[in-house]
């Protein structure tokens, strides 16, 4: 089983260096579809078939087809000829602070002594899968936070069309 790990555990880190280091679009989101492979199979491999599978189908599959056809909808030779200008350096760098910062400030929240999350207990008699109790949670606690996601993806994939439209001459 170990065995097993390490090599769920390569692909994940393979690929998710493949979308960092691959210049080509369609390469970097190939390496996408292996990462996601890796880690739908290490969460298989720690018994949550649900997120497994769920990784498989949201990830691998739909996410990764929206992404390949926003790739095909840019101009591809024009993305990959333009410069970066310092500010974005700038600007990534800065993300980077943000993200270590958020990471701190939620690693302190849910340290293991002071765990808020709502834990899945097992319920008895049918109909009581872990499904149903992720179902529970998520059009229950979890509502709000999934209709701002699902807003956040609408407006992102509109800024894409918009963005992608080929200016008249």
């Amino acid at each position: 089983m170990t065995f097993l790990f390490y090599i769920f555990a390569a692909f994940a880190l393979i690929g998710g260096i493949g979308v960092v280091v691959y210049r080509n679009p369609v390469s970097s989101a190939f390496s996408m579809i292996l990462s996601f492979l890796g880690l739908a199979a290490l969460f298989i491999q720690l018994n949550a078939y649900l997120v497994g599978v769920l990784q498989i189908l949201v990830y691998a599959g739909a996410i990764m087809v929206l992404f390949l056809f926003i790739i095909m909808l840019i101009n591809v030779e024009d993305e990959e000829k333009r410069r970066f200008p310092f500010f974005s350096f700038l600007g990534a760098g800065g993300i980077a602070v943000a993200f270590i910062a958020l990471l701190a400030v939620v690693l302190k929240r849910f340290a293991p002594g002071e765990a808020t999350i709502p834990k899945l207990t097992a319920l008895e008699g049918p109909g009581t899968s872990d499904t149903h109790q992720v179902g529970e949670l998520l059009f229950s606690t979890y509502w709000f936070p999934i209709q701002i996601v699902a807003i956040l993806l609408l407006v992102a994939t509109v800024g894409v069309v918009v963005l992608s439209k080929k200016e008249l001459k």
